[in-house]
């Protein structure tokens, strides 16, 4: 008797320590603007930084392979969680990455949860989603809406005096102003506009109208170019007025070449050209994509991709989401893109984030050589203090 169980338990061991993956496939889900005005910041670029943290990591975990694929949530909330339960029910998607336009990314989020697997949120801006919508399933890798008011937002106070915040994102306005007004700033008006506008002219000369020194522009993508070369139309800059760009990514300043975007500060928590290791991810990246440099949600993919493989790598495990996003949080990150971090209790990812200023046509060196550093702020003085979000899982954590 002894004998045979002491056999049994020599056969159990080696089949407890295997790994266990669902449907013997690690399956990733890129989900975001495909054809709108977020795609050329997200789009394939994300789906080809996707695929190069897989190969990073061998393209397979034990004897399961890695899959990537992708959809287009037309910047709908509906259609994304529509697309995310699809995916997880019947397609087997373990882990749902990117997700511009924050609407989406807080439906998808709750999705996620309900369905208990993981979301990397590398597109969206709302900071709600380490805040009062932050879930166990989620973490928000890139940046956030109380991050980049701090960033730009604090440094146009101090060089500029009173702002106007025109503004789309609820969020960001609402972040944006309250950092200018402790910084001592004055905010003069406020006018939204909807999704994907073509024509900017009447919120445009409202905010050229209220005299203000700075106007404040949070939005992105597409709507983002158009507002700043509408601007340019209208003189605005070349009247005394500066334009400070809440949310901007280097596709964008791509799209409005250096003649129309120079002066333009921003911030970002990404540039390609910042060191040797990001210059060295970034090339590999424009080889694939016929020579464009990723922007900081593409660089935040490929880098989240990469810590979830680790931490599933660890646990040998991808069924329990909570469990996979409470390895991530134990594990320190490392990444070429974004250098050594972490990620806290609420699922913030902490990294520096730099503010820069675009440079003049005659500064530029060559191709995508678009910005100069202006300063680098500290992940703890650029992000929400942990316990200032009103996140359930901070206290849950202090218990």
């Amino acid at each position: 008797m002894n004998a045979r169980i002491a056999l049994l338990l020599a056969l159990a061991l080696p089949l407890a320590a295997r790994a266990d993956f669902t449907g013997k496939v690690i399956k990733i889900g890129v989900l975001n603007d495909q054809s709108g005005l977020y795609a050329d910041l997200a789009g394939q670029g994300s789906v080809t930084a996707a695929k190069m943290a897989a190969e990073e990591m061998g393209g397979k975990i034990g004897d399961a392979n890695i899959e990537v694929i992708f959809a287009d949530h037309q910047n709908k909330a509906d259609v994304g969680s529509n697309i995310a339960r699809q995916w997880i029910d019947v397609d087997g998607v373990d882990v749902i990455v990117d997700v511009p336009t924050s609407s989406v990314a807080l439906a998808v989020a709750g999705v996620v949860k309900e369905k208990n697997k993981v979301f990397l949120a590398s597109g969206p801006a709302t900071s709600d989603l380490t805040g009062k919508a932050c879930t166990p399933n989620t973490v928000h890798w890139t940046y956030d809406t109380y991050a980049l008011a701090h960033t730009t937002g604090t440094a146009e106070v101090q060089s500029g005096g009173d702002t106007a915040d025109y503004a789309f994102g609820q969020a960001l306005e609402r972040d944006t102003t309250a950092v200018v007004s402790a910084a001592g700033g004055k905010i003069l008006g406020g006018v939204k506009h909807p999704l994907n506008t073509t024509d900017f002219s009447s919120f445009l000369l409202q905010a050229q109208s209220s005299k203000a020194k700075v106007i404040g522009l949070a939005n992105a993508g597409g709507d983002t170019i158009n507002s700043i070369k509408a601007a340019s139309e209208f003189g605005i800059v070349k009247g005394g007025q500066r334009l400070a760009g809440l949310l901007v990514f280097i596709t964008d300043v791509h799209a409005l070449g250096l003649q129309t975007a120079q002066g333009l500060l921003l911030s970002e928590s990404f540039y390609w050209d910042r060191d040797e290791k990001t210059r060295a991810w970034s090339k590999k990246f424009g080889a694939r994509m016929g020579g464009k440099m990723p922007s900081m949600v593409q660089a935040g993919v490929y880098a989240a991709v990469l810590h979830y493989l680790k931490a599933v790598k660890a646990l040998k495990s991808d069924g329990d989401g909570k469990a996979v996003v409470d390895q991530m949080k134990k594990l320190g990150t490392d990444d070429p893109a974004f250098g050594k971090g972490t990620i806290r209790a609420d699922g913030r990812k902490m990294h520096p984030m730099y503010l820069y200023e675009v440079k003049a046509p005659s500064e530029s060196k060559g191709p995508w050589d678009y910005y100069k550093l202006k300063k680098e702020v500290p992940a703890n003085e650029a992000f929400r203090p942990l316990d200032k979000g009103d996140c359930p899982l901070v206290a849950a954590a202090a218990k």
